[in-house]
């Protein structure tokens, strides 16, 4: 695989923003259900799982491109994509699918997502996000380790 032109910036900027979205989501995934439900908090969740997903995406297809393959289009092609190059394993590749179903859930039938399914997915998916940031870490380390 040749990686040509990898924003090392974009990516690292694009962690961070996923690293306080996940500090947010975090602090958010401590509150009693009932007061989670009966405040602004299930908005505000959502609003940080939205965000924190777009990024994961935009690194998705960032390194994507620069591998001189065809952009990926669809999220869930980005999951494949990334698998195929090596850059993601293959067991982390329906988590990667997922996260971009839910994604587009989020983005295009928004009106069905409920605070109860926010709620239930703060509390018990928040470190598959966790392992995106780890597995692009781990390829930026090896990308850097490669280069002249």
């Amino acid at each position: 695989m040749v990686i040509s032109n990898l924003n090392i910036k974009l990516i690292d900027d694009r962690l961070g923003l996923i690293n306080q979205c996940l500090f947010k989501l975090k602090r958010l995934s401590t509150l009693p259900k009932d007061k989670f439900l009966s405040s602004e908090a299930p908005a505000i969740a959502e609003s940080y799982l939205r965000r924190g997903l777009e990024a994961i995406f935009d690194i998705g297809r960032h390194i994507i491109a620069k591998t001189a393959q065809k952009t990926a289009v669809e999220y869930k092609e980005i999951a494949v994509k990334l698998t195929e190059l090596g850059i993601i394993p293959a067991e982390f590749a329906p988590k990667l699918r997922l996260m971009a179903g839910y994604r587009n859930r989020l983005v295009h039938f928004y009106y069905e997502v409920t605070a109860e399914e926010i709620y239930r997915i703060i509390k018990e998916h928040l470190e598959d996000i966790e392992n995106f940031v780890i597995l692009i870490k781990n390829f930026i380390k090896k990308y850097r380790l490669s280069l002249p």
